[in-house]
């Protein structure tokens, strides 16, 4: 890519991802503790598939898909038993991508504010920034329990934003969802896609994108200069 196509040195001081498909990898354990908790009540059948496509969703949405149950009380149980098997499972079988660190290091390195906005729960998430020794590539982890609107509710977005006294015209977020994509929307701030999760390209076409990509250093080459 071209940068004076998207002049990151002067149209962004802040750069904002989700996490799960797009920063980090982590379908092997999600995958995993939802086929536990599925299992124990009986739901088998469930393929792997079926449940990446639900990787971005808040837990009480997935299991409301993969069950069919609406009820939240049932909900809120099968979130808990989730989450309980997480901790055992999740820092182990999370891994960013190969491009991920090294694009985060080059954005620090040009003092940039950088920053991760997800529906998953905020420990979980600094548990693998933790174990690959980059606490120093972000400013802010947004999670769950940070919130009380998940995305598409634009929420985390704009506490993140608040916290780094940044604003929406100078703001670019990058995920791998048509729901960080409304998320962005809701926000006004500019979005990237990225397909490295379930997402095709061209889902997010109905929707404000700068770019669709395959990967992160597809926008911004590591080698040229911010």
């Amino acid at each position: 890519m071209i940068l004076s196509e998207f002049d990151f040195h002067q149209n962004y001081t802040t750069f904002l991802f989700d996490f799960d498909y797009t920063l980090a990898d982590a379908s092997k354990g999600i995958v995993s503790c939802f086929h536990i908790v599925l299992n124990r009540h009986g739901w088998t059948g469930i393929t792997d598939e079926v449940i990446k496509r639900t990787i971005g969703m808040t837990l009480e949405d997935s299991f409301a898909v993969l069950t069919g149950i609406q009820e939240k009380e049932t909900l809120m149980r099968l979130k808990q038993e989730y989450i309980e098997e997480a901790d055992g499972i999740m820092s182990d079988n999370t891994f960013f991508y190969s491009d991920a660190i090294p694009f985060l290091t080059r954005l620090k390195d040009h003092q940039r504010q950088t920053g991760i906005i997800s529906t998953k729960q905020r420990y979980i998430i600094n548990e693998s920034i933790v174990k690959n020794q980059v606490e120093t590539l972000f400013d802010i982890v947004i999670g769950m329990e940070d919130v009380r609107w998940a995305k598409p509710n634009p929420e985390g977005l704009l506490t993140a934003m608040k916290r780094l006294n940044a604003v929406p015209e100078q703001t670019l977020y990058f995920g791998d969802n048509i729901i960080d994509a409304k998320a962005a929307q809701a926000a006004g701030v500019d979005f990237v896609g990225v397909t490295t999760g379930m997402t095709a390209k061209e889902d997010f076409h109905q929707y404000p994108y700068k770019k669709i990509v395959a990967r992160l250093s597809d926008i911004l080459p590591l080698k040229s200069t911010l």
